[in-house]
């Protein structure tokens, strides 16, 4: 019996929508993969496959490595299975639609969902492996480019592929920011992790133990930073379309402004913010639904997107049935859907301001969210799911980053500089976008207004700038995948999921049974803000002591 080494996977075709295929040879080259790389099914693929060994000698040419990296691309899809799990189910935006199911993964989700985790959850295991499998393919990629890190140093060496400097750059630019994009993630998620920056057997990997965050950071800033310089800055009106869906300069920039503030380096931050609005071309798209649809993908508004293909050519988005109700047959999407990343059912969908009887409606929530049924649960997460004609074969993106995320980072950066300021003119730039009208008079919360340059809701304080701007992030990228990471950046995790528990606390007493919202509260500290390092991690090296996170 014969079945395709994990390199066989990272290699097929990642395809680009709207006429735009990244990678058309990349069928040709699997064919080519499958006779090189079969092995029995014995084989460990927890390990690095020995077939891929050689596959530093295969990637010969431009074509190739091209190819190769098309490879990393479709590898971001996988972690995406799980990264909601570690993150909207985490934070406030969502809750567990059936935490009485006997099912072993709504148990996995229950302890996610109330920090009740052990380091034995397989789903945080999972999403670990998905990503640092990803990591070792574009480690391959960088290794035939000449580009290797040691000791807090990138350095750009001889290629071994036939490549030309330009190709190289480009090659690498992009092979660098995916690198970043995971380190960054796992360094949010688990605290310091293990550094793997070149292609290593089993017996390597067990070696090496976990570096300091502080490490981490320096290798993705080492990372961002060479792809900076090596991805021209072309404004999106002028990106050729064969190149949209690629990491480009801009991408870097909005991650590397990210991971700034991240460290609390706001004035860094600002500059490659003002870089992006002054020079990247991308702007606000004329509504929020635009931002998502089908029919506009790789828009003005999206400086970097996980790219997904409908048609049953293996590409295919999950999210439409992972997310859309249970039991309710083909009415939402064909084959039924399970109801995960549900929104949680008074916190999150109470946030968004719909009044009756005013047209000052906040318009996100129509694309953000929709109820099905009569259960106490109604709502479910509707901002992935498109018509699609078979099941988990959607071809929604997901947005990793985007403009507007760009112009509330800015916000961010400058702080508060008054009531009619800067800072507070972005966040009503994003709200006029959602449908916000002019304030006048009345009681200010009776609409989906602006915020008044003074009087009755207008912000006049760090504090009620800080406690608006978080909440406008979590009205727009709402279920994309930020809101734990805000929650954790702005120091405010603990005191929100603790109140979060509250405002729901109806469906938790009912559905969960564990105890008063104080009890479940408890269980939320500092210290579980991160994710155990996975018990097999530990229990597997036989030759380095690894270190577990408190608490765990």
């Amino acid at each position: 019996m014969k079945h395709l080494t994990i390199l066989t996977h990272s290699i097929s075709g990642y395809t680009s929508k709207n006429s735009c295929p990244l990678g058309r040879l990349s069928y040709v080259v699997l064919l080519l993969a499958i006779s090189l790389t079969s092995v029995s099914c014995k084989k460990l693929i927890d390990g690095e496959p020995q077939s891929n060994v050689a596959v530093i000698n295969y990637y010969r040419n431009y074509t190739e490595v091209n190819t190769a990296l098309t490879g990393c691309y479709n590898g971001l899809q996988d972690p995406l299975n799980y990264e909601w799990m570690l993150t909207e189910l985490r934070s406030d935006n969502v809750v567990q639609h059936a935490p009485s199911s006997a099912s072993s993964i709504n148990d996995d989700f229950n302890d996610l969902n109330l920090y009740t985790l052990s380091a034995q959850n397989p789903q945080i295991y999972n999403y670990y492996l998905s990503v640092y499998k990803n990591i070792r393919n574009i480690n391959y990629v960088l290794k035939s480019l000449g580009i290797s890190y040691s000791n807090g140093t990138l350095t750009d060496g001889q290629a071994t592929a036939t490549v030309t400097a330009a190709e190289k750059q480009q090659l690498a630019g992009q092979a660098l920011f995916l690198r970043a994009y995971h380190y960054f993630n796992m360094v949010r998620l688990f605290g310091g992790v293990f550094e793997i920056t070149t292609p290593v057997i089993p017996s390597e990997a067990k070696q090496i133990n976990r570096s300091t965050v502080a490490e981490n950071y320096q290798l993705i800033l080492a990372d961002l930073l060479a792809a900076k310089g090596y991805l021209a800055a072309t404004a999106y009106g002028s990106i050729a379309s064969a190149d949209l869906g690629r990491a480009n300069r801009w991408s870097v920039e909005g991650l590397l402004a990210k991971v700034y503030l991240t460290m609390g380096n706001k004035t860094e931050a600002l500059t490659v913010l003002n870089d992006i609005i002054s020079t990247s071309g991308y702007g606000l798209e004329s509504t929020y639904d635009r931002v998502f649809s089908i029919n506009n993908e790789m828009n003005k508004e999206i400086l970097f997107t996980v790219r997904y293909k409908s048609g049953l050519v293996g590409l295919g988005n999950p999210m439409a049935n992972l997310f859309a109700p249970s039991g309710s047959g083909d009415a939402v999407v064909p084959g039924d859907g399970s109801w995960y990343n549900c929104p949680s059912q008074v916190d999150m969908v109470s946030a968004y301001i719909t009044p009756t009887g005013t047209t000052a409606i906040d318009s996100r929530k129509a694309v953000n969210i929709a109820s099905y049924g009569s259960t106490n649960t109604p709502y479910y997460n509707k901002k992935f799911i498109s018509a699609e004609l078979y099941k988990s074969d959607a071809e929604n993106d997901f947005p990793v980053l985007r403009y507007a995320d760009v112009l509330l980072m800015k916000a961010e950066a400058t702080g508060f500089d008054g009531e009619a300021g800067t800072s507070v003119g972005i966040i009503n730039q994003i709200r006029k976008r959602a449908g916000a009208i002019g304030y006048t008079s009345g009681t200010f919360n009776s609409g989906f207004y602006l915020y008044p340059a003074s009087g009755t809701g207008a912000i006049t304080d760090e504090a009620s700038f800080l406690t608006a701007l978080f909440k406008e992030r979590r009205l727009e990228l709402a279920f994309e995948n930020q809101r734990f990471f805000d929650l954790v950046r702005s120091g405010t995790l603990v005191a929100t999921i603790r109140n979060h528990y509250v405002l729901d606390y109806s469906l938790f007493y009912t559905k969960y049974k564990r105890g008063t919202a104080a009890v479940l509260g408890d269980n939320v500290t500092e210290q579980k803000e991160l994710l155990p390092i996975p018990q097999r991690e530990i229990d597997v090296n036989n030759e380095t002591v690894i270190t577990q996170n408190p608490g765990y």
